[in-house]
């Protein structure tokens, strides 16, 4: 039975058209199972715009509440309760979905995850792992890039254990080397933070390389990039920002630079192909590694494509069983990584 996938159907800038339009999608091409959580009267009438729809395995389930992103997240996690993140999720706690996906309020959504479906084991808090391509066409990993401002070591190094276990179990790679952002490759660089979670990841079970630099997370040399919530934020918006700068700038210049339409016809195949690299709705959001279920987080500027492939790899990761993983390993390493109450 493929995956059951609840989908937060109010949750983007421009709800719930692509929603509704990446379920679609994502239920025709891949064959997931979605079930649309929003104010039914909504989103039946924006369902009944698209004939292919009644043919696929998508249905609705009534949520009567939305958390704007103008919302303060612990506020409105205590008074929405009756919220399509809320009710979302609830389904994945109760065997419902297998996994949840929104682009909604990701503090919101961060919070009540915790609520709801709990810590695993070994777990102090949650991380956001995000996806990027690399120089030589892998990809690399970096979390924490939001769930945490505030770390400490211990958090540092149970995310690298989450990030290594996604990355090999996700992605096929095999022993991933693991990576702590810092602002020098020196074990003795960095600040208070980065120096005592670096004694920490050399004594796990892992294939831990030592400090890495920003621009490692585009090279290929390595597959898992471990942050504190606020430093990785800041490299995933910078980065954000990049690549909109490089494809606006490549497509201009070659709109001026390209007169015969040979060249333009073959310069924008290639352009093509640079964009579907760097775009990040390719890579179907990030997930909220350490909570009991399947729960990803995606842009609030979400298009089609974007809520798409966050259904697909929703279904991936819990066919993958990547939660379990993780609660059995960090179990056999618990005495280093686990917190005590």
């Amino acid at each position: 039975m493929p995956s059951v996938i609840a989908l937060d159907a109010m949750g983007s800038d421009r709800a719930p058209k692509p929603e509704i339009e990446g379920a679609i999608q994502a239920a025709r091409q891949h064959g997931v199972h979605v079930s649309l959580v929003g104010p039914e009267e909504i989103l039946r009438a924006e369902l009944s715009r698209y004939s292919a729809a009644a043919s696929l395995p998508i249905n609705i389930v009534h949520a009567s509440e939305v958390i704007s992103m103008e919302d303060k997240a612990m506020q409105a996690v205590r008074a929405k309760r009756d919220s399509t993140i809320r009710v979302g999720l609830r389904l994945v706690r109760e065997g419902d979905a297998a996994g949840f996906v929104t682009a909604g309020n990701t503090g919101a959504a961060m919070a009540t995850a915790k609520i709801v479906l709990g810590m695993l084991p070994g777990v102090d808090r949650p991380a956001l792992a995000a996806v990027f391509p690399t120089a030589i066409r892998t990809v690399a990993v970096l979390l924490d890039v939001g769930a945490n401002v505030d770390c400490t070591p211990e958090n540092l190094e149970q995310f690298a254990v989450m990030g290594e276990i996604y990355c090999r179990s996700m992605f096929g790679t095999r022993s991933p080397r693991v990576g702590l952002l810092s602002i020098g490759e020196e074990e003795s660089k960095g600040n208070e933070l980065t120096r005592d979670a670096f004694q920490l990841l050399k004594q796990l079970p892992l294939n831990f390389i030592g400090n890495v630099e920003g621009r490692d997370l585009y090279n290929g040399q390595v597959d898992v990039i471990v942050a504190d919530g606020f430093v990785g934020n800041v490299a995933l918006k910078i980065s954000e920002g990049v690549v909109h700068l490089v494809r606006a700038t490549l497509r201009e210049t070659l709109k001026t630079t390209i007169s015969r339409q040979v060249g333009y016809l073959l310069s924008r195949s290639a352009f093509s192909d640079f964009k579907k690299r760097l775009d990040h709705t390719e890579y179907g959001g990030a997930p909220l590694l350490g909570v009991k279920g399947v729960c990803f987080i995606t842009h609030g500027s979400s298009n089609t494509n974007a809520i798409k492939n966050a259904l697909r790899v929703a279904a991936e990761f819990a066919e993958h069983d990547i939660n379990g993983t993780i609660e059995k390993e960090l179990a056999g390493i618990r005495p280093a990584v686990a917190i005590e109450p």
